[in-house]
């Protein structure tokens, strides 16, 4: 099956899911800064899953350009993806609400972790239905930050019962270590 209608809804469901988290910042209430000040934890925590959106955006971008074509089993994962993606409002929303308490913390991690690992189910997914060719195999050879994330991600859920600013501080290391596109993807679509 062609890959394009994959790739529009998934764009589509990202759009939104974006939007749904602008929706959730409030108007100040009152015309001088310090109106603004009550609002910099929701904005920083909105400023967090954007970024977070947009390097699944991005990758997923990077993904699907090196995949030849998609079957049931790989939309069904893109679902199972976007699924997870999509909580992210709520778990940002949590946090605000609740101004980074342990719980809310824990559950934005397991929401990141759920992200990781079905981006990493779809991956392999993907390799199943290509085969032993596939590019996308040849370029995973070592899947090292997919790994090294759900560990950190699972060790940033165990931490935030006791030290929530630590688990943060987890969260925003796995986003600047995928924030640059995978390059293997890049290297093995400049070698065809």
């Amino acid at each position: 099956m062609n890959k394009s209608r994959l790739e529009a809804f998934s764009d589509g469901v990202l759009a939104i899911i974006i939007t749904i988290m602008v929706l959730e910042i409030k108007i100040p209430h009152g015309t001088n800064l310090t109106a603004i000040i009550p609002l910099l934890p929701i904005a920083l925590s909105y400023l967090f899953s954007f970024i977070y959106v947009g390097i699944y955006w991005n990758n997923h971008h990077h993904l699907f350009h090196i995949v030849k074509e998609v079957n049931g089993a790989i939309l069904w994962g893109n679902l199972h993806l976007l699924f997870w993606i999509s909580l992210l409002p709520f778990a940002t929303g949590w946090i605000d609400e609740n101004h980074f308490a342990s719980l809310p913390v824990a559950f934005y991690g397991f929401i990141l972790l759920m992200c990781g690992a079905s981006w990493k189910l779809l991956t392999i997914i993907i390799i199943k239905h290509e085969g032993p060719n596939s590019r996308l195999k040849d370029a995973y050879k070592s899947d090292y930050k997919t790994y090294l994330s759900i560990a950190l991600y699972i060790s940033g859920i165990a931490v935030a019962w006791f030290y929530p600013i630590i688990s943060i501080f987890f969260y925003v290391l796995i986003a600047v270590i995928w924030f640059i596109p995978d390059r293997r993807i890049e290297n093995k679509l400049k070698e065809h």
